[in-house]
């Protein structure tokens, strides 16, 4: 399940006034969910007879097989990761030293049906495999792109440096652009940032 998780994408999710990431993982043999608030990652994993034995103590009018709960519950978070979550369906959390409890109301076969992830602190093993490592990643992957970036811009400036040196002129004076100067795009970059984080 969890070789599965790393598989799936982050989604961002509010739960009152409340953003997360999360991920979730669902299998016929039970659920993994991973969610964080960028301070601290929680997770559940939960097998078959987990599932069975805690939907028979949240929904005792509901006699369906832990299959039929597994997919419901799947059915429920996925429009939700996706930014559409259901009409009939209410989601809330809970913080707790001890962890989050994330609390699920819905309906099944035209009964109410509720569900609660309890998910406690993630191990760090878990938390690097599946945020820091792939953020650490990405970033070197951004950083590189940026390079090779700016490089061919040197390099289209140069070439068109060489087409006016050769007496070549614009058709349209509009499309004129100035000569990309690195240190002032680094410099005008880092202040949006800082501007967008403050």
């Amino acid at each position: 399940l969890e070789s599965s998780l790393l598989t799936q994408p982050w989604a961002s999710v509010c739960f009152g006034e409340s953003t997360f990431l999360a991920k979730v993982c669902f299998r016929d043999t039970g659920y993994i969910l991973l969610i964080s608030d960028l301070s601290s990652v929680w997770y559940e994993s939960a097998d078959t007879e987990a599932v069975g034995q805690r939907s028979k103590e949240l929904n005792k009018r509901l006699t369906v097989h832990v299959s039929s709960f597994l997919n419901h519950l799947c059915n429920l978070m996925c429009p939700l990761l996706a930014g559409q979550p259901g009409a009939t369906t209410a989601f809330s959390c809970h913080r707790s030293a001890s962890g989050l409890r994330l609390h699920v109301k819905s309906e099944l076969s035209g009964l109410p049906f509720y569900w609660d992830f309890h998910c406690c602190p993630a191990p760090l093993e878990m938390v690097f495999r599946h945020l820091v490592r792939p953020l650490i990643q990405m970033n070197l992957a951004l950083q590189c792109q940026v390079q090779e970036l700016i490089s061919l811009l040197l390099q289209k400036d140069s070439e068109i440096e060489d087409y006016r040196e050769s007496g070549a002129t614009l058709s349209r004076d509009r499309l004129r652009t100035e000569p990309f100067q690195e240190e002032t795009f680094q410099q005008n970059f880092l202040a949006k940032v800082k501007g967008g984080a403050s």
